[in-house]
């Protein structure tokens, strides 16, 4: 996520108008003041707290993440916060930047990806190529860690709120238990699929985490680093390689349309699938649909219908949020 010219020149006022309002944070009350950004990292952090915290998702669900700039008002919303969560990895710098001018006294900024992975097990690809120096952020398309995540969200909230850490640990242990299963689908439904179609080439690169756990090759993405659209030369040479290379098909994303992705679908013969998701949880906040468990369900299945798979193996994984349905997320 890029700072732009419009939130530097105001992030100096914004401190200023926030440092009038954080004391009366609503912490006042007695709950913690919780914020997270992408809609993945908020929906793991609702699993353990429930509605034991105010939480507030910064990010709305089916936004681009990367190219998203925060309004001036997310920057009260991080003045009262006492924990922020942020993926890290370089997906939300303008959010660190505003974070940082804003924190109040005591508050943490949380950055999950550096506390999962280390620099040496970071990857580059066609999207995020090294020499940017910023890697794949999409850890949580990895289960596992997904529920790293939410291991460091069990225990930074139970440090601050020592009262609900049994709560906290009760709710971490059922949502690992769902993950737990929904790896287990994951690897029937992979099994599934034929060998020769386990293949994603993706409109942009959302699972370089996902495919080595489950031994699906990541052919290339679409979507270029800038996040513009392919030009004609690399558009002529991902055609060339879905012919050679026998693709099943492509997937693209409704949080990145793109007039492209079909173009290029239909000229190499290809079948384009566009609802896979990285970001963008199914149905509305509560729904019971509305979960991070549900989106990678319903990844899987799309992957299974598309490469000649058994999606009806992924049908007995609970996707319901552990606290029930997603209500108490500000947006």
């Amino acid at each position: 996520m890029r700072i732009s010219p419009r939130n530097l020149l105001l992030l100096a006022l914004i401190s200023l108008l926030c440092a009038c309002g954080a004391d009366r944070s609503e912490s006042e009350e007695g709950r913690l003041q919780v914020v997270a950004t992408v809609s993945p990292v908020t929906n793991i952090v609702y699993n353990i707290t429930g509605d034991l915290v105010d939480l507030s998702g910064l990010v709305p669900a089916g936004t681009d993440s990367h190219t998203f700039e925060l309004a001036p008002s997310d920057a009260v919303t991080l003045s009262k916060a006492d924990i922020i969560f942020i993926n890290g990895l370089h997906l939300e710098e303008s959010t660190i930047s505003m974070a940082e001018a804003n924190l109040k006294e005591g508050g943490e900024i949380v950055l999950l990806g550096e506390m999962v992975i280390d620099p040496e097990d970071y990857v580059y690809d066609f999207s995020f190529p090294e020499e940017e120096g910023s890697p794949n952020p999409h850890l949580w398309t990895d289960p596992f860690f997904a529920l790293k995540y939410a291991e460091i969200v069990r225990d930074k909230l139970s440090a601050l709120d020592p009262d609900n850490s049994g709560v906290y640990q009760a709710n971490y242990d059922e949502f690992a238990a769902r993950i737990e299963a929904l790896d287990a689908a994951i690897q029937a439904t992979t099994a599934s699929i034929p060998e020769s179609n386990r293949k994603l080439l993706t409109y942009h690169d959302s699972f370089a985490y996902f495919a080595p756990r489950y031994g699906y090759t990541v052919l290339g993405a679409i979507q270029p680093s800038d996040f513009s659209e392919p030009s004609a030369q690399e558009v002529a040479a991902l055609i060339d390689q879905l012919r050679e290379g026998k693709i099943t098909a492509i997937f693209g994303s409704e949080v990145f349309p793109s007039r492209v992705v079909d173009q290029i679908g239909r000229e190499a013969d290809v079948q384009y699938v566009s609802t896979l998701s990285d970001d963008d949880l199914p149905g509305n906040p509560g729904d019971p649909e509305h979960s991070y468990i549900s989106m990678m369900v319903e990844n899987l299945k799309t992957m299974a219908d598309s490469l000649g798979g058994d999606s009806t193996l992924m049908d007995g994984v609970e996707t319901a949020n552990v606290p029930g349905p997603e209500t108490s997320v500000r947006q």
